[in-house]
């Protein structure tokens, strides 16, 4: 009986559902057009995460209705496009969902679509396009059943930011495909010949490469007509070309190098890509050209020092950008108003491009900083750059002084000759994050021991600023304010590092050593160990912070942290062991001296060699107490390991054990 009722029983609970959604359906017959257009957009909001009401419409019949109503050219743009994001949300269901919208021949109405001239339902139809393609059920044949297809598609790309992308994404997922030839290749019989597909082509192929390693990978083996892609490009950077070409060419091989589809030092990089961008720089060329080669010429050449160097030696770029300070110029503001609008429009854009690609040139290199900082009125400008009211002009400025900062040559001359650090410092005050990551890098440099900067950054408030760095939810953010506390502290006066620790405070200090992130935490250690140096400094630290920072060590010596972590806090420990009365707060501690006796017998040498730093200063035969001190770390078999260690291959350790055993018999 039981199998009897099953069907009935099914039929019967399917009835319910689909009457709950019916009447979606109904009201897209309705002859009013409105309350058609109404219809379609709750179906809309019925359906946006809910698969069993989508696949309840699609048992309804709602498919063909929809596509009946995007295809009818008496329907409203509004109607047809909300249609096509019905049917988008519907193909974002199960890969059922998708087989019966290709059922319905979704495609050829889709594609159909892409001929209107109303941008809102050509990115509907595009986005529904993206969600179709990208599903492993959609047969990839089906983009190129119309050789015009990809021409138009191409054609489309610069329409809007969401065409740009959902065209990329459809070409993406043809770039793992045996097809992806056919984009724009081997659907027409003369492949690249049309001069409008080509350079659609070429910004699609530069667009699909950006920070694309396995797109790269592919586009650098593909093969037109017997040549390689990238022959393509090269052939393409040729001088009697447009100009637009060249750069675009000029583009997908420096993406393509960046994302590591290309060596660095191939001849189509070095030889062919990065002197057409230096080119591109020169005076001869528009402006916009001038920055658009100067931002990509930036981006080649910014993680590779050899370019840096062969880029720097090439025309004369690094005297050429110069002239991307001196727009607008007096000359068109007297002769011509438009040229003065055009140069207007420009200069911040030519600023940044200059700064950027002063930032990659100096990123490695001493001499390059040299001859950057040595060119005309370079240091003005940064600081001008620092100020000026374009944020993107601004990122540009602090970039360039970033990189240039690296100069100990340079921070000790130029950077104090123009005090750079007050507009950096105003910079720090009040910025978005992207700025004030690069800002704070800039001010790690510039406090290092022997800045000059360091005193006056002081001065101006620093320790506060940099306080509330370590508080930010940004990663990048405490990271640097930590790490410029560190150097602020390094070898610094006592009343500073009173400074900096009141300005942490002791529970801001524990969360920095339990921060998830490795640099952080290494940071703070290091913070902590410049703080505990000389006897004075350590002694009085200690006897306001002792008990909260030999828990801190307690901690991360018994926590899964890794070698370098372990070893910086073993040399915390040897720090205080080497103050007056600090160590006493390690031989009372049983605990600790347990860890320092685990760690002096550790498989790594690193580890042993910090712990046996501790040892040293606590059994150091010339400092009251030494003896009590000598006889408990005897006792608990300190000497025993010792005499071990002065048996080791290990030059360091051997050396040491030896010299700590010497203390026992002088």
């Amino acid at each position: 009986m039981a199998c009897v009722l099953e069907t009935p029983l099914r039929m019967s609970v399917l009835s319910e559902v689909t009457a709950s959604s019916r009447h979606y359906v109904d009201r897209l017959f309705d002859p009013d057009p409105q309350k058609v257009l109404q219809g379609v957009i709750d179906m809309k909001n019925a359906v946006i995460g809910n698969n069993k009401q989508k696949a309840n419409l699609i048992v309804l019949g709602a498919v063909p209705r929809l596509l009946y109503l995007l295809q009818q050219e008496t329907s409203s743009t509004e109607l047809r496009t909300e249609c096509a994001v019905v049917l988008g949300s519907l193909a974002m269901g199960t890969e059922n969902n998708v087989k019966s919208l290709l059922d319905c021949h979704i495609i050829p109405a889709l594609l159909q679509g892409l001929l209107s001239p109303e941008l809102k339902f050509i990115e509907a139809c595009l986005r529904c396009l993206r969600t179709i393609f990208t599903s492993p059920v959609t047969p990839e044949e089906l983009l190129y059943t119309d050789a015009t297809v990809i021409p138009h598609l191409m054609a489309l790309l610069s329409r809007s930011r969401y065409t740009q992308e959902y065209i990329c994404q459809i070409f993406s997922h043809c770039c793992k495909l045996r097809h992806w030839h056919s984009c724009g290749f081997k659907s027409s019989p003369q492949p690249l010949l049309c001069a409008n597909v080509r350079m659609q082509a070429l910004k699609c192929f530069s667009v699909l490469a950006f920070e694309n390693p396995q797109v790269s990978m592919t586009l650098v083996n593909v093969l037109v007509d017997g040549e390689l892609l990238p022959q393509i490009f090269v052939k393409m950077l040729q001088r009697d070309k447009p100009i637009e070409m060249q750069l675009t060419s000029a583009k997908c091989l420096t993406y393509m190098c960046r994302a590591g589809a290309i060596q660095t030092d191939d001849n189509c990089i070095v030889l062919k890509a990065l002197p057409s961008l230096v080119r591109m720089c020169s005076k001869e060329r528009l402006l916009e050209e001038r920055v658009e080669g100067a931002e990509t010429l930036a981006y080649l050449i910014e993680t590779d020092v050899e370019l840096q160097r062969i880029a720097s030696i090439t025309d004369h770029l690094i005297a050429m950008l110069s002239d991307y300070f001196k727009y607008p110029s007096s000359v068109s503001a007297i002769t011509n108003i438009k040229r003065l609008d055009h140069d207007l429009k420009h200069a911040h854009e030519l600023r940044q491009a200059a700064f950027k690609l002063y930032a990659s040139l100096g990123a490695n290199d001493e001499d390059i900083r040299k001859k950057i900082i040595e060119t005309e009125n370079m240091m003005d400008r940064i600081v001008n750059g620092l100020s000026e009211s374009s944020i993107k002009v601004r990122l540009s400025a602090v970039r360039c002084l970033h990189s240039l900062s690296r100069s100990v040559q340079q921070l000790r001359t130029s950077f104090q000759d123009h005090a750079v650090w007050k507009p950096l410092m105003k910079v720090l005050q009040n910025a978005p994050d992207e700025v004030l990551v690069v800002a704070s890098s800039t001010l790690c440099n510039l406090l290092l021991e022997f800045s000059p900067s360091k005193e006056p950054i002081l001065e101006s408030g620093a320790i506060e600023l940099l306080c509330s760095l370590t508080q930010s939810e940004n990663l990048a953010l405490r990271v640097n304010g930590i790490w410029a506390l560190m150097n602020m502290a390094f070898q610094a006066e006592q009343k500073i590092k009173a400074d900096i620790l009141q300005g942490l405070s002791t529970e801001q200090l524990f969360q920095l050593l339990s921060d998830s992130d490795v640099n952080v935490l290494m940071k703070t250690l290091g913070l902590l160990r410049n703080l505990l140096s000389t006897r004075p400094h350590i002694d009085q630290i200690m006897s306001t912070h002792g008990k909260q920072i030999m828990q801190a060590v307690t901690l991360i010596l018994e926590g899964e942290h890794n070698i370098e972590v372990k070893e910086q806090t073993l040399c915390i420990l040897a720090n205080i062991a080497d103050g007056t009365t600090a160590k006493e707060l390690i031989m009372t501690n049983d605990d600790i001296l347990q860890k320092i006796k685990y760690y002096m017998s550790h498989s790594n040498a690193k580890l042993q060699l910090a712990a046996m730093f501790c040892i040293s200063n606590l059994i150091w035969n010339e400092e009251e107490g030494s003896q009590e001190r000598q006889d408990k770390l005897r006792d608990i078999g300190i000497v025993d390991i010792l005499h071990k260690l002065s048996q080791s291959s290990d030059p360091n350790l051997c050396d040491k054990a030896k010299t700590a055993l010497q203390q026992y018999l002088a």
